[in-house]
């Protein structure tokens, strides 16, 4: 019976792992990204607002430095406490991202922190020494954010279920927490005034050196844990393979466990020092969608803390700077949410050529018998 012959056509293109990249050509490959990521938004914000390109970057970095040479540092201490912010929260995240548990969930987390430390604040403040309160603050803040960081890992270490919607999911729970606390608090008004009590003092007379210096020391902590410790190392190995981990003798349980307390506590934190060190109340919008900005912080920094001061401090650059060139041009504040979204895009596309290369189909056409 004679053969008959069948076409074979291979995909057009297909993407394929890179070898390891030299870590010197990677850092020039993000470090021209960057650089034009910079040069884009400038032309963006020159075409759209019809201020020269000087001008543009003039109020971009008016914006968020102030006036240094004049001896003004608000705005850099403003800039300083933001990027403290979104940075906290990606360290939080970190430990389980690096462990391959897509935690999702640090709103959810940090609201549940703040609400631990906002009602301390109203029915401790008056009956309690400063000591004490700051004590029980910080004490009720890590154990809340580690509940609600708990409740999805033992339902994933036992029943495997899916932890990016349950963290998902948790979010919302925890909005309309707050939401029915504030309405409470408040007497019907859904606001809370700003609580005298509990709140970090000023050093200084800045009202940030707290929050600064304390996700300073996380931060340095953090870098440690998951370089240097066992624990660290037993994220690893089961983040590269939960197979792997349970060969060599760990309980992989009991890491997803004890990672996701870890993530869920650190976010509590996140939420007590929005709550206590900057806005003194709480609200629905605590975090302002801080927490999904995290993950791609934590990511683009490589699960790695000093990277990761690196890139918040660009993104909060970019997101503090091109929001004054709008207000400077009464545009409408969604302009800097786009530019910021454009340069994001830009730093991830540049992470996916960095790992994987892109072959494309030969011309020649195969014939299979």
């Amino acid at each position: 019976m004679a053969n008959t012959a069948e076409k074979h056509h291979d995909p057009l293109f297909r993407i394929v792992k890179r070898d390891d990249m030299p870590q010197w050509k990677a850092w020039i490959i993000r470090g021209i990204t960057i650089l034009v990521g910079f040069l884009l938004v400038g032309i963006l914000s020159m075409l759209i607002t019809e201020k020269s390109l000087l001008e543009s970057y003039e109020v971009m970095f008016t914006g968020v430095f102030g006036r240094l040479l004049e001896g003004k540092t608000t705005m850099l201490w403003k800039y300083l406490q933001e990027i403290a912010i979104l940075l906290a929260l990606a360290l939080a995240l970190t430990p389980a991202f690096k462990m391959k548990f897509w935690n999702c969930g640090a709103e959810g987390q940090a609201l549940m922190g703040g609400l631990a430390s906002i009602y301390c604040m109203i029915n401790f403040g008056e009956r309690l020494s400063t000591p004490a309160l700051f004590a029980i603050i910080i004490v009720t803040s890590i154990v809340a954010g580690a509940i609600w960081g708990l409740i999805p890992a033992v339902f994933k270490a036992l029943f495997n279920t899916n932890e990016t919607l349950f963290t998902l999911m948790m979010n919302y729970i925890a909005t309309q927490i707050i939401a029915y606390y504030v309405y409470i608090e408040g007497g019907g008004s859904n606001v809370i005034n700003p609580v005298s009590y509990g709140n970090f003092p000023s050093v200084g007379g800045n009202d940030y050196f707290v929050n600064i210096v304390t996700v300073a020391a996380i931060t340095v902590i953090m870098f440690i844990y998951l370089k240097y410790s066992k624990q660290g190392y037993e994220i690893s190995v089961v983040g590269e393979s939960q197979n792997t981990a349970r060969y060599v003798g760990i309980n992989v349980k009991k890491v997803i466990i004890r990672t996701m307390a870890i993530s869920g506590a650190l976010c509590g934190v996140t939420g007590m020092l929005l709550v206590a060190g900057k806005d003194h109340s709480i609200n629905t919008n605590l975090v302002g969608g801080q927490g999904f900005t995290a993950i791609l912080m934590s990511w683009l920094g490589q699960f790695n803390p000093f990277i990761m001061v690196i890139m918040t401090a660009i993104v909060i650059f970019l997101k503090i700077g091109v929001s004054k060139v709008a207000d400077a041009s009464h545009l409408n504040s969604s302009f800097s949410e786009i530019i910021v979204g454009i340069v994001i895009l830009m730093l991830v596309g540049c992470e996916f050529f960095i790992h994987y290369s892109i072959k494309f189909r030969h011309s020649k056409k195969e014939v299979k018998a």
